[in-house]
């Protein structure tokens, strides 16, 4: 059941927006106390275990993508930098298409195969499109746990 590759989701997997897609915040972006804001004074925010998972991933020698569909890729990267977070994922794959483009990019640019990946996304369309591709899909339901995580391991 161990994988190597682990794949995540942005919003409502790695972070909650205040209750939006990241790309229905508006910018620019401030870091405060340990949030982002932006130019509405809205509070985006990494759920609890998102460090804890990233730390422990890197432990155990695994490597860490993003795949996102946003309308709006800069903002997300913006976001990532905010909170530091973007230097940790060995690939990165942002742009507005299904997930198995990203999952596709990913796979060539990694040489892992699907079967070795594993991806948490918090829509059943992404799950259901990246399970027909062979990779094992885990269906995030109030942000990213390590619980989820560690299973695969």
């Amino acid at each position: 059941m161990s994988k190597q590759l682990f794949v995540f989701d942005l919003d409502f997997t790695l972070w909650d927006a205040g209750g939006l897609w990241c790309d229905c915040t508006t910018p620019p972006y401030r870091r405060v106390n340990g949030y982002v804001k932006d130019a509405q004074n809205r509070i985006i925010q990494l759920y609890p275990d998102v460090w804890d998972i990233i730390r422990l991933l890197r432990q155990k020698g695994r490597q860490i993508a993003i795949a996102s569909r946003t309308e709006q890729p800069g903002w997300a990267r913006q976001i990532l930098e905010l909170f530091e977070l973007r230097q940790w994922f060995d690939y990165e794959e942002i742009f507005p298409d299904r997930k198995i483009f990203h999952l596709q990019n990913i796979q060539q640019k990694s040489g892992i195969p699907y079967s070795q990946m594993v991806f948490f996304d918090d829509e059943h369309r992404n799950i259901a499109d990246v399970s027909s591709m062979g990779i094992t899909s885990e269906w995030v339901q109030q942000g990213i746990s390590r619980q989820l995580v560690e299973k695969y391991l």
